[in-house]
């Protein structure tokens, strides 16, 4: 391996603490600029990494682009070749840094998957249908088992559409965190943040229920003890809930790649559908900027855009 790069691995690693995955994809993307733009087998020869100016980093873009890379592929791969320039700049092996100045492409917005309100109440049945039928079937180990389960995934589900939390925020939650008598949470988002969510009459009605068989899982019932636990008392893990989630996604007959986090963009879609206003969803999401929120609106103008395309009659 060329020594300078073998340096800058070595860096990353040891210095950055980057995992294999990452050095081994900054690894791809410095031997493809040495091999199209060199000429260069970095395996068996030596670069002379001053050689590259600004127009060739340019014409690496240009061959990314013809060869239908993705936009976001192409900002990585430049990315990664301006720390690997930054690191050469330190080591005195390079005196330029040809993509310091090179701008990337502008990433993809994509609109985030949602669930219609019919999907949503289809998979909030189906904990109670599943473990209904493994209980019948002994896959569940025995009915107390199979009812605390549905109890704790029914309230997750429950709590995450009705607040809009993300997953971590969801298996997050203490036993003080929720206010069943003014129906509301207290939520620790990202950066420790926290936002009261509103807690709905499902929610609080399931909640409830399994609060029930909580206690019969765990006596810890301090108020910085974990809400919902797994069948040993302690903190249940997202992990193992995504495990359980994708026999509630078959139950229900929808698609296996839907998540958590699509129960989330389901609940702020859902509520600009019905006219709720931009800052007060931003508000319950926990956004710090409004501009994230916007992509909702994209959403919500797109269905609205397939609606009239197939309803008008002189729409097409």
């Amino acid at each position: 391996m060329d020594i300078s790069m073998r340096g800058f691995l070595e860096y990353l690693r040891n210095e950055r603490q980057a995992s294999d995955h990452t050095v081994e994809s900054y690894r791809m993307d410095i031997e493809q600029f040495a091999r199209l733009m060199m000429k260069k087998q970095l395996e068996n020869d030596s670069a002379d990494w001053n050689q590259p100016d600004v127009y060739t980093a340019r014409l690496f873009v240009v061959e990314l682009q013809n060869h239908q890379l993705s936009k976001s592929s192409i900002m990585r791969k430049i990315s990664s070749m301006r720390s690997f320039y930054r690191f050469l700049i330190r080591e005195n092996k390079a005196a330029k840094n040809p993509f310091s100045g090179l701008s990337s492409p502008k990433r993809e917005k994509k609109l985030p998957k949602f669930m219609s309100v019919n999907e949503v109440g289809r998979l909030l049945d189906a904990p109670a249908k599943y473990w209904k039928d493994a209980d019948a079937a002994g896959a569940a180990k025995d009915a107390e088992s199979a009812n605390f389960a549905d109890a704790r995934d029914s309230a997750i589900l429950e709590v995450i559409y009705s607040g809009g939390l993300r997953i971590n925020e969801a298996i997050g939650l203490n036993m003080d965190s929720i206010d069943l008598l003014s129906d509301v949470m207290k939520v620790r988002g990202k950066g420790k943040k926290e936002r009261i969510a509103a807690l709905g009459t499902p929610a609080v009605r399931a909640l409830k229920k399994y609060l029930e068989t909580r206690n019969m899982r765990s006596s810890d019932t301090r108020p910085n003890s974990p809400l919902f636990v797994n069948k040993d008392g302690g903190r249940i893990t997202a992990r193992s809930f995504q495990r359980h989630l994708k026999n509630y996604l078959a139950t229900a007959g929808l698609p296996h790649d839907m998540t958590p986090h699509k129960l989330r963009h389901s609940f702020a879609t859902h509520l600009l559908d019905a006219g709720a206003d931009l800052r007060s969803v931003q508000e319950l999401l926990g956004h710090a900027n409004l501009s994230t929120t916007q992509i909702y609106t994209h959403v919500t103008a797109e269905r609205l855009k397939a609606v009239y395309s197939k309803a008008h009659p002189r729409a097409k």
